[in-house]
């Protein structure tokens, strides 16, 4: 399979015409960790960028230093160089949601939709609204312009696209016919209004009442009533910020882990953002794994192991199986392919307990007391430690596999592999040591 291109993810971040970056894809893959180490990394290298997540983790606000993050960007201290800058905020939905009542409705009406039992509702958990929200903020951000690279984290969903989908669901919601329908009365208003809501509206408010209880629909169509003005802006600020991130300053990099279920999802998103005319900068692969001695297979590591633990072949100077140097006359050895692949896992066992076995502080002398079950404690030291690289080489294997089917369906998209790390990040060295991983594109071993 051929290597696909590598993304260079610094001249991504040096390039002055990069606005917006999208990290995306399927839940747990890493997004926060990758939004938060680009932006470390684009501060260090000059840039006044800034972060927006929506993690509920509040993993981001730790590992930066912050003790909490809110709907307002804050100063990263201790980042930045040459002029860079970064800062940190983390979506507050509701609040982000007040705020575009407070600024297009009047103080009366912004009060009455604000306390209204809907809006609460539709403001806290409403389906899409997270994600419309989060288009909401971006399009605040690039409009202030304080910035010169956002990076956003976007939502944890059961599915990536529902970035791209939810906010065209909520706008259609705000300015569909349901909305209308429940907006007619209050538009006719007066007797009429009566007249038309008791005559032509009976049935369907009679049966919105059974379904949503007299309550709920009276607090909808007082929201409604309340929100008129504003309905068209939802829908037209979703459009304008959706043909932002279509603009060529925008860059998508899709997260994905070396997993079937991730990578299935990532060539789902990398398909649907060609669809969309969305500009694709790369895949990031988290968690990679790789080896310092990837010459050993995992087939020979587990002979070599199996050799040590059975007393085979190991130290056989005899050459004869089951021996060791018992003083039996030697047979010649028929050359073939299976006893000189005997002889190589021997030769790989020996030279791995060899070097243990030497560093071993003052070993006894040979035929001095103790020598054999100190021999026999390398030995199963030494299987042990072969089995772990058999395991680890099998993963390799498997996660090299996954990635060339990938490749396979999209040769054309570049990758920047990441090493798998043995804990969580937790600070800014750990943000920078990711970062330095993504610039080189490759995992550590490999």
């Amino acid at each position: 399979m051929d290597t696909p291109p590598r993304l260079a993810v610094d001249r991504l971040l040096d390039d002055p015409e990069t606005r917006i970056i999208v990290c995306c894809g399927a839940g747990g893959v890493g997004k926060t960790t990758t939004a938060a180490a680009l932006g470390v990394r684009a501060a260090g290298r000059g840039r006044k960028a800034v972060v927006l997540t929506i993690d509920p983790a509040r993993r981001l606000a730790q590992s930066m230093g912050i003790d909490s993050l809110d709907n307002t960007p804050r100063r990263v201290e201790a980042v930045g160089a040459g002029g860079g800058e970064l800062h940190a905020m983390m979506l507050d939905m509701k609040r982000t949601f007040d705020e575009i009542v407070e600024a297009h409705a009047d103080g009366e009406r912004a009060r009455a939709i604000l306390a209204n039992p809907f809006y609460q509702s539709l403001s806290a958990g409403f389906a899409g609204t997270q994600e419309y929200m989060a288009m909401e903020k971006l399009g605040q951000l690039r409009a202030r312009d304080d910035w010169d690279l956002i990076i956003v984290d976007t939502p944890p969903s059961r599915s990536a696209l529902d970035f791209l989908d939810a906010p065209k669901r909520l706008g259609s919601f705000l300015d569909g016919k349901f909305i209308r329908v429940l907006m007619a009365p209050a538009k006719v208003g007066g007797r009429a209004g009566m007249k038309f809501l008791n005559v032509g509206m009976s049935m369907m408010t009679g049966t919105l009442s059974k379904l949503m209880g007299a309550s709920l629909l009276k607090d909808v169509q007082t929201f409604v009533a309340a929100m008129d003005t504003m309905f068209g802006g939802f829908r037209t600020r979703a459009d304008a910020t959706f043909r932002l991130l279509q603009a060529p300053g925008t860059a998508f990099l899709v997260v994905a882990a070396p997993e079937a279920d991730a990578l299935r999802e990532a060539a789902y998103f990398v398909e649907r953002l060609a669809a969309e005319n969305m500009p694709l900068a790369g895949l990031v692969l988290n968690r990679v794994h790789g080896s310092g001695a990837d010459q050993l297979s995992a087939e020979r590591a587990l002979a070599a192991a199996e050799n040590l633990e059975e007393g085979g072949i190991v130290d056989q100077e005899s050459g004869k199986a089951g021996l060791r140097d018992s003083g039996a006359e030697p047979t010649e050895p028929t050359e073939t392919a299976e006893t000189t692949g005997s002889a190589e896992t021997a030769q790989t066992a020996h030279s791995t307990r060899t070097t243990h076995t030497t560093r071993t502080a003052n070993p006894p002398e040979t035929g001095s007391p103790g020598t054999e079950g100190d021999t026999a404690v390398v030995d199963r030291i030494t299987a042990g430690l072969l089995r772990l690289h058999a395991e680890r080489m099998q993963v390799i294997a498997r996660e090299q596999r996954t990635r060339d089917r990938f490749t396979s369906l999209h040769p054309e998209v570049a990758v920047a592999e990441v090493a798998a790390l043995p804990g969580d990040v937790h600070d800014l060295a750990g943000l920078r040591a990711i970062g330095e991983r993504l610039a080189a594109g490759v995992p550590a071993g490999a």
